[in-house]
């Protein structure tokens, strides 16, 4: 029985709702997709089965935070065999690693690091277990300037010898669902879809003239550890010296040094933080089960990003909350980032037409390179119709601000579920937040505060 398993790999008696169906499907031989709400449990989806079966189980992970935060995971569990395959790795190890494969069992790499030729010729060379895209949305979410690599994990897979493969993800519409089977599972796949609902979290959109002084108050009325985030590295240190003279705060953003994210994502899971200010490059797969909030201070981009961040908080199942602070024109931010976009791929189109002799920039080979593999037309025109498909996004995040009817229903109706019935659920149902923080900084977060500051002193 697969139970007499999990007990003795992972010392659990019982699987939670679409564990085990997901993990017999892929025992089975049977290429899957799992859609399954955050906090869920799916990386046991892959690896249980990477211990029942023989070979190496390959992971393809959108972020180096996630990767690792996979690895400490398996380190915790007294699994040494996982290893994070990036470009925080000298070259000296990666070879070393490329020669001793036989000696892992988990191999997390990014798809631009896999389609690397001498990546991908290696593990080619050796058997693979299980083939897993981990956030398997992303296939849906690549454009000219993010991660167009997903499109050639097929390439990947059939280079590999067409090994069982395994797509994870917590949120899909069905659009998205396609894209995924297109991309990642030809022919017949199982697809295991279960609610992305976390009735545990209260859904709450504040229109606000003043955000910095609506987000103290919030703030100031909520225990215990809390996600904000912000839609650029400038508004999140923004945020960060606000709150910083009053909370154990750190922040978080890929112009930190790598050390420096690992350690905060370390002191954050282990509570020597409260809160943290980031941009969405923190928490996808972040093992703390305790985040009692997650606010938005800045808008997201889609309902998709918003519910994959939401979805960071109350993953032990207790009472947790999820604020969207709002204040007019908000989305111009996104506005500002699309015609960014376009105007990048206007000028690389007008330079793929004319050879202006100077040299390409990486951005513009992966444009040329895609456009030489598929023809420049259809490229253009894949695009131009992802750049349609952000904005007409950006639109259905901006119904759901104006909503006067209950947000969960909208959301579940996005992603194609059935509304339930939770009282009071959101804003709009009667849910108000009037608990009292206790205190505020102990003398224990003072010191913290102190050496944490002493260590951001070249970055402020």
């Amino acid at each position: 029985m697969l139970e007499n398993d999990l007990m003795r790999y992972f010392g659990f008696a019982t699987f939670r709702p679409g564990q085990k169906e997901v993990i017999d499907s892929v025992l089975h031989q049977q290429n899957t997709l799992a859609i399954m709400p955050t906090g869920n449990g799916k990386s046991l989806c892959y690896q249980l089965p990477g211990y029942l079966l023989e070979g190496l189980v390959v992971i393809v992970s959108p972020l180096v935070s996630l990767m690792e935060d996979q690895v400490f995971g398996l380190q915790k569990q007294g699994e040494k065999r996982g290893i994070a395959f990036n470009s925080q790795l000298t070259g000296t190890d990666r070879q070393y690693v490329l020669h001793h494969l036989h000696a892992y069992k988990f191999l997390f790499l990014s798809p631009e690091m896999l389609l690397q030729e001498a990546v991908l010729n290696r593990l080619s060379q050796v058997p693979i277990a299980l083939f897993v895209v981990d956030e398997a949305h992303c296939v849906s979410q690549w454009g000219i300037d993010f991660r167009p690599e997903y499109l050639d994990l097929a390439y990947a897979r059939q280079q590999l010898h067409h090994p069982t493969t395994l797509a994870l993800t917590a949120t899909a519409t069905k659009e998205v669902e396609a894209d995924i089977r297109r991309y990642l599972l030809p022919g017949e796949a199982a697809v295991f879809r279960y609610s992305m609902n976390r009735s545990n979290i209260g859904l709450i959109v504040e229109k606000t003239t003043d955000k910095m002084a609506t987000l103290r108050s919030y703030v100031a009325r909520l225990n215990g550890a809390g996600i904000i985030y912000c839609a650029t590295r400038h508004q999140v240190e923004e945020v960060y010296q606000s709150l910083k003279s009053s909370y154990a705060i750190g922040f978080y953003h890929g112009g930190l040094a790598s050390d420096q994210r690992k350690m905060l994502q370390q002191q954050f899971s282990q509570n020597q933080l409260t809160l943290l200010v980031a941009t969405n490059a923190f928490g996808m797969g972040i093992n703390k089960s305790d985040i009692r909030f997650v606010i938005h201070y800045d808008l997201p981009d889609s309902l998709e990003n918003y519910s994959q961040e939401i979805g960071r908080a109350g993953r032990d199942g207790l009472a947790s909350q999820a604020i969207l602070l709002y204040q007019t024109h908000d989305e111009q931010i996104h506005y500002f980032f699309q015609r960014e976009t376009q105007e990048q791929i206007n000028q690389l189109i007008e330079r793929s037409e004319v050879d202006l002799g100077a040299p390409w920039t990486p951005l513009q080979e992966k444009w040329l390179q895609k456009s030489r593999k598929i023809g420049a037309d259809q490229w253009q025109q894949t695009v131009q119709q992802n750049e349609q498909n952000k904005r007409a996004k950006l639109r259905e995040m901006l119904r759901y601000i104006n909503l006067t009817t209950c947000r969960r229903t909208f959301l579940l109706q996005y992603f194609g579920e059935n509304s339930q019935t939770i009282d009071p659920c959101c804003d709009n149902d009667g849910l108000v937040i009037d608990q009292e923080k206790e205190s505020h900084v102990s003398g224990q977060q003072d010191a913290w505060q102190t050496l944490l500051l002493k260590m951001f002193k070249d970055v402020n």
